[in-house]
């Protein structure tokens, strides 16, 4: 029997736009970006080990213009698991998350709103797991440590992200629900989807902080591929600014539903 199992998929995905004397105006440019997802499972008697480590970058070159990220992920998880009974495991949960680049609101390039580690966030969870299928399991832990790391000296000084003002560091004690799902919707379109669930049990526990990611893969061929991939985030410790009149000038400054939303059609590798 198998005890290992490894896997994942590379795509790079490219599109083009190039204008030459276009009477209807617009503007020509050029967009990329690679994304890695990648596992490695282990099952054995009674007990469960899942990593997983999924990677994303991506640029846009408008012409004249310098490149602006469009993509920017780094997301790595383990979860360890010693089976109780039936399909339910007693598992602690380990999560990182940040980004490979530094951030900027645009078109500002002078000042960094977000680095690698700036921010950080680290999870660590214990709890129980449901795994009624390969394809589907969800995470409930009513003991889990969140901190959020902030390593930039400017940024910190700031209070970004929800550290206080000159610390580097967060730290918050709550409950935390996650939920998985691998699924082949119809022939050759895939469904990937994984959303978390945190509450702060000391500060404000009905704001809840939600990380939401979906992907879905639809195969043309062997080697070719579009994705659609959706990230919802809502943390109420990340305040985002609001220029309502796009004039500059900050209106509104507060926690809001962030979402990014990706297609793209290119290369697409399984292993």
């Amino acid at each position: 029997m198998e005890v290992w199992k490894f896997g994942g998929t590379t795509s790079i995905n490219f599109s083009q736009v190039s204008l030459s004397n276009w009477a209807a105006g617009g503007k020509s440019s050029a967009s990329g970006s690679f994304l890695f997802n990648s596992y490695a499972n282990y099952q054995k008697d009674h007990i469960s080990w899942e990593n997983a480590l999924d990677l994303g970058y991506g640029l846009l070159k408008e012409n004249g213009d310098k490149p602006v990220k469009t993509d920017d992920k780094i997301d790595f998880s383990s979860k360890f698991g010693v089976k109780s009974k039936g399909k339910i495991y007693y598992t602690a949960l380990f999560n990182f998350r940040s980004q490979f680049a530094n951030g900027y609101n645009y078109p500002d390039r002078e000042n960094e709103i977000s680095k690698f580690l700036a921010p950080g966030y680290f999870t660590l969870a214990l709890g129980f797991d449901y795994k009624p299928s390969e394809q589907f399991s969800i995470f409930a832990s009513p003991l889990t440590g969140k901190m959020t790391v902030v390593t930039d000296d400017v940024l910190s000084d700031a209070g970004a992200f929800g550290v206080d003002p000159g610390k580097k560091s967060r730290s918050e004690l709550g409950a935390f629900v996650k939920a998985q799902l691998k699924q082949e919707i119809v022939k050759n379109v895939s469904l990937e989807t994984k959303v978390d669930f945190f509450s702060n049990y000391l500060n404000k526990p009905e704001n809840i902080d939600i990380h939401w990611d979906v992907l879905i893969n639809m195969k043309i061929n062997e080697y070719l591929s579009a994705n659609l991939i959706t990230n919802l985030i809502y943390d109420d410790d990340v305040d985002i600014q609001i220029d309502k009149g796009n004039d500059g000038t900050v209106d509104e400054v507060g926690p809001r539903i962030q979402f990014k939303e990706l297609f793209g059609i290119g290369v697409n590798v399984k292993f």
